[in-house]
């Protein structure tokens, strides 16, 4: 898509502490989001998916170190922003996220319709009237009548529950929405209708999505672009029709096959292995213990490779110095 970067993330960091050492959850991301693009990060579970959604947001537990790097949103780095303004200015304001358990994202005891309207009195001071009429109206956005607003959570299918956390998400109108898991919880058709819900807010308000999710499947409904992270590191980034179709990274190529399709003969492979610790990740190329398609340079970091346009990907297979020694 055209234009400059809206979100631009630049060698980012974020580590926990833990009583066996420290985690490097997310070890140099680099990524690009632009206006109305969707971006899908995907990855096997304890890849860092989340991890980078909570950066973004600066939601983290109280073990992370405080993460490094840039964020910089329309050129601004808001990584570097005091707590204060950050939640003054950009959480919630400019970046929105929608947790992937809504029943846990929502408060038990207060009406679902106050939840909703509570950005908008705390972000842009908006009474009470006038807060609950908005989100009445970003209700009717997300497919929930506005009779629904009076109800508390558990008073609502899980499919409810999930469109009005992204209605929460909406209401003071984001740049970014993070979706965090946003169908990890429902079935298939209910899942369908979230995806068709989202792909027609991008197409008539202009937001862009990073969606985080491991579900190949669903990011392939509404992603323009995939990033595909593994063991900290992304690994792949490039355009949903290049990932789908022609996946580069050893990782991708046997995650796609992974895949179970209508059309194929063959029963899905399994990739062998397990993903590296990360309290002591691998010196090289951390998907080389169970990448069939190893050679000795593999015991050294590899640097980052772009093949075509915007796709980039982070092996030696496709790198000019590949025979080179250091």
């Amino acid at each position: 898509m055209a234009g400059p970067p809206l979100l631009e993330i630049d060698d980012l960091r974020l580590g926990y502490a833990t009583e066996r050492g420290t985690v490097q959850a997310v070890d140099g991301v680099n990524l690009e989001l632009r206006r109305n693009e969707a971006l899908a990060v995907l990855g096997e579970s304890g890849c860092g998916k989340s991890s980078l959604a909570k950066a973004l947001l600066r939601t983290l537990p109280r073990n992370a170190y405080p993460p490094t790097g840039q964020v910089r949103l329309d050129g601004r780095d808001v990584l570097g922003l005091s707590e204060e303004r950050f939640r003054r200015e950009v959480r919630w304001v400019r970046i929105a996220l929608v947790m992937q358990a809504a029943m846990n994202a929502l408060n038990p005891v207060v009406r679902v319709g106050d939840q909703v309207a509570e950005p908008l009195r705390i972000h842009r001071g908006f009474s009470r009237r006038a807060a609950l009429q908005r989100a009445a109206e970003a209700f009717a956005e997300v497919g929930i009548a506005g009779a629904f607003l009076r109800r508390y959570p558990h008073e609502l299918s899980g499919g409810m529950r999930q469109r009005a956390v992204l209605a929460m998400a909406l209401v003071t109108e984001p740049d970014v929405v993070v979706l965090d898991e946003p169908t990890s919880a429902l079935d298939v058709l209910t899942q369908a209708a979230i995806m068709n819900v989202l792909k027609r807010i991008k197409q008539e308000r202009g937001i862009s999505f990073v969606l985080i999710t491991h579900d190949i499947a669903t990011s392939s409904e509404i992603a323009d672009r995939v990033a595909l992270m593994y063991a900290g590191q992304v690994v792949e980034e490039a355009s949903a029709q290049a990932f789908f179709t022609e996946p580069a990274h050893p990782y991708s190529q046997r995650l796609m096959a992974s895949v179970p399709r209508l059309d194929q003969d063959q029963p899905p492979a399994a990739i062998p292995g397990r993903p590296p610790n990360l309290l002591d990740p691998p010196h090289g190329c951390r998907f080389a213990d169970r990448c069939p398609e190893r050679f000795d340079r593999c015991s050294e970091p590899p640097p980052a490779t772009t093949l075509k346009g915007r796709h980039n990907v982070r092996c030696w297979l496709h790198s000019k110095s590949r025979g080179a020694t250091t």
